[in-house]
């Protein structure tokens, strides 16, 4: 029977079990993801302390912090600063279990993904290109304004990128399709660092979106895909280096 909201604690430590010394935090994360997934602890339940996880686990608090980030941008737990961490009600509809390998991403995975994630991109702009809407293509453009204002703030940079690409698949018209490359894109953004690290680098993949977004106002599908290719080609390189 599921866990209540309100309590539980003590049983879910209880049910997690020892890990052996030494265990990476992709094994911390997939055992916690385990049991989340499990059905056993109802949405909304307040999950225990780090503290608590790692002696029940036997890792350091290093480890469940880093495992519950993770957990938490792929959307399957909920931190509240001063209150704690819940595990979400969607948690098994937004990671079936088919994508958990996902989460023990090694070097030859990281670059699998990043293939996967280049294929979804352009095809996801070839589609844009014919689908999107004149309210999709004006949001595209003010992400893209964004990211020309954002200056040196690389930081503000790559949070305009990342809502351009989010724009851009919310134009496709494909839910299924936005939803797969939202996990691709977060297992990526989990273990390795995504944002451009100098103004070049920023310049450059701006005026890669660019040619992505004139392609979209031109109705240009073979244009859009190719300008989209271009651009998996340098950000799969950065991504690939920042993960080595």
């Amino acid at each position: 029977m599921p866990a209540d909201a309100t309590g539980g604690s003590d049983a879910i430590a209880e049910a997690l079990g020892s890990l052996p010394s030494g265990t990476p935090v992709s094994e911390v994360a997939r055992r916690l993801l385990d049991l989340f997934t499990s059905g056993d602890i109802a949405p909304g339940t307040r999950l225990p302390a780090e503290r608590q996880l790692a002696a029940s686990l036997s890792v350091g608090r290093s480890a469940v912090r880093e495992a519950l980030a993770a957990l938490e941008m792929l959307g399957i737990v909920d931190v509240r600063p001063g209150s704690g961490t819940y595990l979400r009600g969607e948690a098994s509809a937004l990671l079936p279990q088919t994508l958990r390998w996902g989460l023990l991403i090694g070097e030859r995975n990281t670059a699998e993904l990043i293939e996967l994630r280049s294929g979804l991109e352009i095809y996801v702009a070839r589609i844009a290109a014919t689908h999107a809407s004149a309210e999709a293509r004006e949001t595209i453009a003010r992400h893209l304004d964004e990211m020309r204002a954002a200056g040196d703030d690389l930081q503000a940079f790559a949070k305009a990128d990342f809502a351009f690409h989010l724009a851009l698949a919310d134009a496709a018209g494909n839910g299924t399709l936005r939803d797969l490359l939202h996990v691709v894109r977060s297992l990526l953004q989990v273990y390795s660092d995504r944002a451009v690290h100098t103004r070049e680098q920023a310049e450059l993949a701006l005026a890669e979106h660019e040619a992505v977004a004139r392609a979209l106002d031109a109705n240009d599908a073979d244009a859009a895909a190719s300008a989209m290719a271009v651009h998996m080609v340098t950000a799969g390189e950065r991504l690939a280096e920042s993960a080595r």
